[in-house]
């Protein structure tokens, strides 16, 4: 009942994953990161457990097809499971079980990976990455315009109702983590908060280190 996107940035090391499903909180069980190591998708009939899992064995020092393999091998029910990771190095992987939901596909490219089930039609994914691939500006709207134009390209078969955006940098802490868990239109209204969030980022990252250096609030009360 989803469609996402997973990539790693060359121009700023950042990791990050964009998703939307019929599903409430998709993103609160599909999209894990861990500093510096990877970013993981763990999607349909949802275990959550996989993608920190397969994070952790990067993290150990295995290489992506070893970590998708070593889950998927120590793994009940995994039939049922469709996986995504990439490294730090944007090295990539997949995983569809063969009881994956409905209409299945997942597709690859440079550094980037994309996978949805329960989906219109195969070319879905496809269509994300090359949406991704072809796309400029930051590394969030990339992200977000591969999900858009998934749904141009079918999207999910029924209607979208969550959507999520996690993108990881050199904190140990996300540069951002947006949820929109039940609405109508989830991905218009990511993409309007992520307008409103991005130039605000850098602000965030430097009120954490000094807050010395950093601009104004611009919140009532703040002098």
């Amino acid at each position: 009942m989803t469609l996402s996107i997973a990539a790693w940035d060359e121009a700023t090391g950042q990791l990050g994953a964009a998703i939307s499903s019929s599903s409430i909180s998709v993103s609160s069980r599909c999209l894990h990161w861990r500093p510096g190591i990877g970013i993981a998708l763990s999607q349909n009939i949802t275990d959550p457990r996989l993608g920190p899992r397969m994070l952790a064995l990067l993290d150990d020092g295995v290489d992506v097809d070893t970590a998708i393999g070593a889950v998927i091998n120590n793994t009940p029910h995994i039939k049922y499971r469709q996986l995504g990771l990439v490294d730090s190095h944007g090295n990539s992987g997949l995983f569809t079980g063969d009881a994956v939901l409905g209409c299945f596909a997942s597709a690859e490219g440079k550094h980037c990976i994309a996978a949805g089930n329960l989906l219109a039609n195969e070319s879905v994914p496809t269509a994300m990455i090359k949406a991704f691939e072809q796309s400029s500006g930051s590394f969030g709207s990339r992200l977000l315009g591969a999900l858009t134009a998934g749904v141009d390209a079918g999207g999910e078969a029924g209607s979208l109702h969550s959507a999520g955006l996690l993108i990881g940098g050199t904190p140990c802490w996300p540069l951002a983590e947006l949820r929109i868990d039940w609405d109508d239109d989830p991905i218009n209204k990511m993409i309007a908060g992520w307008e409103v969030y991005e130039p605000q980022i850098d602000d965030y990252v430097t009120r954490a280190y000094n807050p010395e250096d950093a601009p104004a609030y611009g919140v009532p009360g703040d002098p």
